[in-house]
């Protein structure tokens, strides 16, 4: 297929004017009219990933987190980012990243972590225009306490340590507010809106001293939180072109035991 084709079929469900004015969703490197025949499928592009997407054979990476966020003044090898750059151009390898424009989607990011949790009815926890924005709200079928939401999210997102946690004002939590990634901005829209707990990541320590007793807050790690937007990538692009899920990504942090 020709890459503009492949990009036309994610941009139908996340299209660039759903990113937040920050962000620096779409293609980062290759020729939209270029013929691409397989995709590898991650969160993160490192080094690992563009090297991995060498040995495959893969002409095309899909990626959430865009690999270039601000403009680089010479590309010369000298930082990861920069080898990325080249190594891809090298080898024929176009760049292609939905990050907030695929947040922002209702059964983007945050819809997927709700499906994985079984959360029910979900919509928009932040609009930014109709039925588009960040996080995502919605009800579990029965109540859990909060050790068992906790357990629950551990289970599901294959969590064996380092989830964060404070108990807020409920001892039976059912609805359920939800951001992946970074989502410490949107505790007190959950709150507004009657969540009994919120799930995201990256909360600083006084954020969750905020939250506590107000709302119980689960928090994970980054990159677990959005693992499964390459499912929604292999959900998308299957059928149309030859997919496979990045082997070398993963969290770059590590826990002491």
């Amino acid at each position: 297929m020709i890459l503009q084709d492949i990009i036309n079929i994610i941009e139908s469900v996340a299209p660039l004017s759903y990113q937040e004015d920050w962000d620096n969703s779409g293609l980062q490197v290759g020729d939209r009219n270029a013929e691409v025949h397989a995709a590898l499928l991650t969160v993160d592009v490192t080094e690992s990933v563009v090297n991995e997407a060498i040995t495959l054979g893969c002409d095309l990476i899909v990626s959430h987190h865009p690999l270039l966020f601000r403009g680089l003044k010479q590309i010369t090898g000298s930082t990861p980012q920069e080898r990325c750059v080249l190594k891809a151009i090298q080898h024929g390898i176009a760049i292609y990243s939905a990050h907030t424009s695929m947040d922002c989607w209702l059964h983007g990011v945050s819809g997927k972590i709700a499906d994985k949790l079984g959360v029910q009815n979900y919509r928009i926890l932040v609009e930014s225009q109709e039925n588009v924005g960040l996080g995502v709200i919605g009800q579990l079928p029965e109540p859990m306490s909060v050790e068992q939401l906790v357990a629950h999210v551990a289970q599901v997102f294959g969590i064996t340590e380092g989830l964060r946690y404070v108990v807020g004002k409920q001892d039976k939590v059912q609805k359920i507010a939800i951001c992946g990634g970074a989502g410490a901005d949107l505790v007190e829209a959950a709150i507004q809106q009657g969540a009994d707990a919120y799930v995201s990541a990256d909360f600083k320590y006084h954020e969750l001293q905020a939250a506590s007793g107000q709302i119980t807050v689960v928090d994970m790690d980054h990159w677990v939180s959005e693992h499964y937007t390459r499912e929604i990538f292999e959900e998308l692009l299957s059928g149309h072109i030859t997919t496979h899920v990045a082997k070398t990504d993963m969290s770059p942090v590590e826990y002491w035991v």
